[in-house]
């Protein structure tokens, strides 16, 4: 079997294996993989780099959020010790015209991607105003 380094959109029609419990069930993956004869295996991964974290950082200070009282920023600064690290990885192989995948996230990652979210979210909501005004 050989690997192929890509990453499937959500577009394609894909099967998500769910096993959250086990952290070795990617193995029980690729020996699904095999037994499906998939000539190939995807594979995908993401390292958080210091850029992102610069960015993440720098659009919730412009955004002059989070408030006081929350700790987002805070959350966002600790982010720093995982730079260098990989944060989520897909694994998928294609069977009978659908793929099927094993997405792994931590959640140092996971909580990363709501604190991307909740920045974008804020930031649309002040462009909507700003248009709104013109």
């Amino acid at each position: 079997m050989r690997r192929l380094p890509g990453f499937v959109t959500e577009d394609v029609p894909s099967v998500l294996w769910e096993d959250d419990e086990n952290p070795d069930s990617w193995k029980d993956f690729v020996e699904m993989a095999k037994a499906a004869s998939a000539p190939f295996l995807t594979m995908s991964d993401i390292t958080l780099e210091k850029s992102d974290v610069e960015m993440l950082l720098d659009d919730l200070r412009d955004l002059n959020f989070p408030d006081a009282e929350s700790n987002d920023l805070e959350e966002a600064e600790y982010l720093v010790n995982y730079v260098g690290k990989t944060g989520f990885l897909q694994l998928g192989f294609a069977h009978q015209g659908v793929m099927f995948l094993h997405e792994s996230a931590t959640e140092w990652y996971e909580r990363y991607q709501q604190l991307l979210e909740t920045a974008e979210d804020f930031g649309s909501i002040v462009l909507d105003e700003t248009s709104e005004e013109e």
